[in-house]
């Protein structure tokens, strides 16, 4: 049975990673078949919009995409394109893993934990945003709803018992935020009594930092609301290397969106020596909910042995090779 991804190419070094990504999955050979549609200041080149009609609508017909970095033109269109995309589609849950690789800029071994964090309600969407006629005073209007926290949980609860994943860590500021987080504790308790095969403990988002740094062998799956998960997320991506090893998925109901988590980085497009690791991560948890599993594993070791083999892996991770050579190699050991 084949899967069509519409699969955006996006800007800056978008483009080389996901040529690198594809040439890794086709030698996987999976029976995948890509649309390509455009989105970003590529789509604004060549249709006048950073958001085309035929984008959602290639996204809305196979209901999963493939994304590289996309840039947001400063003063103009969406605040954010990734915004943009979420709100469309409702896809209320962002999955981020953290997992270590050898020859990282690291300072842990071993970390392996996944945030979820839910990604259309709260302050993060910015709605109500104002500012006084003097520009002495700005408002935003934060609103979390039960179902918005049911769901969220739920999924990620679900995600700890398939993956057989031991606890779930739930993060909120309740003691100050009393109506706000202390709605989405209230809910987060009740969802977390329906799966009592899984540990449940409650943490306060500053302490979740400070215990990330000092013990994050303690974390398995994190599940918190918009804005404190955009930031644990990055501290957590901090813990195993940086941005260059975080993919991320953007999951609703009618769609899914795997990407890259970092920038575009347009100061070393063209180059060939941007890290693809990100991005074929993503492709990982791409072919997981495509019911890939297995093959999916086998992706994530073989970017680890090329990772612990330094074979072609590019200039930030200690070698000397461009995109195409890393993927190149991970692509010979999927496949071999």
């Amino acid at each position: 049975m084949t899967q069509t991804i519409a699969v955006i190419r996006g800007d800056g070094i978008g483009p080389e990673i996901m040529d690198a990504a594809l040439g890794v999955l086709d030698a996987m050979q999976l029976g995948l078949q890509y649309e390509f549609v455009e989105a970003g200041l590529s789509a604004l080149e060549k249709t006048g919009e950073l958001l085309p009609a035929a984008t959602l609508e290639a996204i809305a017909r196979h209901r999963i995409a493939f994304k590289s970095p996309l840039t947001t033109p400063v003063g103009e269109g969406f605040t954010s394109i990734n915004v943009a995309l979420r709100k469309q589609f409702d896809l209320y849950a962002n999955v981020r893993p953290a997992i270590s690789f050898p020859g990282t800029k690291s300072r842990f071994e071993n970390i392996d934990l996944i945030t979820v964090r839910e990604n259309t309600e709260g302050a993060y969407i910015g709605e109500g945003q104002s500012v006084s006629a003097d520009g002495e005073t700005a408002l935003l209007t934060q609103k979390i709803t039960r179902k918005g926290s049911e769901r969220i949980v739920r999924y990620a609860f679900e995600l700890a018992r398939r993956l057989g994943r031991k606890k779930v860590t739930i993060v909120h500021k309740a003691n100050i935020l009393k109506s706000t987080s202390g709605l989405f504790l209230k809910t987060a308790r009740e969802v977390a009594t329906r799966y009592p095969d899984i540990q449940c403990n409650e943490m306060i988002v500053d302490n979740t930092c400070m215990q990330l740094v000092m013990r994050p062998e303690q974390f398995d799956v994190i599940v918190t609301t918009n804005l404190f998960g955009d930031i644990v997320s990055d501290l957590c991506a901090g813990l195993v290397g940086g941005l260059g090893l975080a993919p991320g998925a953007n999951i609703g109901e009618h769609a899914a969106i795997f990407e890259a988590v970092h920038g575009s980085a347009p100061d070393i497009a063209g180059r060939n020596i941007a890290n693809p690791c990100a991005l074929l991560l993503a492709a990982g948890q791409m072919l997981d909910h495509l019911g890939h599993v297995e093959q999916a594993n086998r992706l994530r070791q073989a970017i680890r042995d090329t990772l612990t083999a330094k074979d072609g892996v590019t200039p930030d991770v200690g070698g000397t090779g461009t995109t195409q050579s890393f993927a190149r190699a991970v692509a010979a050991r999927v496949a071999g």
